[in-house]
């Protein structure tokens, strides 16, 4: 029986975008999925368990003395500071790009209470047996997050703070956006798959705008969830939810103490939690085009980069630009 023209290209396009979207399937710890650089194991005792943290060490060929660390975001891993690395090693830095336990090529444990303090000083250990006493910090994302209660538990290990993007410049619980439990974040995580990762990233992170190269983190992300150790992946996708919902550090901000470098791209509109909110409070939300001029002037003596046209991932979406910033703000210290 043949199918009338219309109907075979709409076939096709429907096969086109499917085979556009689709994920391998990859390891519980992101076996099968090549990093930049040779990627290292800290193994170190946790909450009862044995755990490991993957990390990329990368030296520069003419060291300046100063050592860069790179946190990720919860939906990016340290794959994704792949060119920010090759940059600042370039420019004379050592640079750390580390996975946290419960994420990408780390240990995803069960039983396991996440949480920012539990996270930051799981990343001083790492830093504390490979010998750094001070470094740099940038976070992104959720990264930015904990780079931010790191600098709070650890001032005198921190030469400099850069948050990119960071989520918690606002508490969403306090304005209003309802709870999740762990279990209804746990059955919404069981659903992620390429299509719905895309989705969320397009409306929130680029503005609409799609580029072909965001794909590979795309399949980053739902490897995972199509890989053999998806259920543990979702268990600990949800429980670090609630931590990042649940723990914000906004309202201590004040309190920082280090050289604070504060980035962000002024097309930014993440904002966990609020397909629960409202319509009316959800169109208020993850306006980092305002909360980073807020935020900014309640750090002391912080330094605010606005990222003009740009979403939540700049370091991905414009690497020249952003790399070009940073480091000027590194050197500005």
């Amino acid at each position: 029986m043949r199918l009338p023209l219309l109907a075979l290209c709409l076939v096709s396009a429907s096969l086109a975008s499917s085979a556009a979207i689709a994920a391998p399937s990859y390891g519980s710890e992101l076996e099968g999925f090549d990093y930049p650089y040779p990627v290292r194991r800290h193994a170190f005792a946790s909450q009862g368990q044995e755990v490991s943290m993957a990390f990329m060490d990368v030296a520069p060929e003419r060291p300046n003395g100063r050592t860069v660390v790179l946190l990720h975001g919860k939906n990016f891993c340290a794959a994704t500071w792949g060119d920010s690395v090759g940059v600042l090693a370039r420019a004379g830095y050592r640079v750390l790009a580390l996975d946290q336990v419960g994420f990408c090529k780390s240990t995803k444990p069960a039983g396991y209470q996440f949480s920012f303090q539990q996270l930051a000083a799981n990343t001083n250990g790492l830093l504390a047996a490979l010998g750094i006493g001070k470094a740099t910090i940038v976070g992104h994302s959720m990264g930015g997050m904990l780079a931010a209660r790191y600098a709070l538990m650890f001032p005198d290990a921190v030469e400099q703070l850069v948050m990119v993007d960071p989520l918690g410049l606002e508490d969403w619980q306090q304005k209003g956006v309802p709870y999740q439990t762990i279990d209804a974040a746990y059955a919404a995580e069981r659903r992620t798959n390429a299509a719905s990762i895309k989705a969320y990233q397009l409306k929130f992170y680029y503005d609409g705008q799609w580029k072909p190269a965001y794909d590979r983190w795309v399949e980053m992300q739902a490897g995972l969830y199509a890989g053999p150790g998806a259920e543990r992946v979702a268990r600990n996708q949800a429980q670090t939810s609630d931590m990042v919902f649940t723990q914000p550090v906004v309202h201590e901000l004040d309190r920082l103490r280090v050289p604070t470098v504060l980035m962000v791209g002024t097309k930014d509109r993440t904002a966990p939690g609020a397909n629960r909110a409202a319509p009316a409070l959800a169109e208020t939300l993850g306006r980092y085009d305002r909360l980073g001029p807020e935020v900014a002037g309640r750090i002391k003596d912080a330094r605010l980069v606005t990222f003009e046209g740009l979403g939540h991932a700049p370091q991905v979406e414009a690497p020249d630009r952003f790399h070009e910033a940073l480091l000027r703000e590194l050197a500005g210290r």
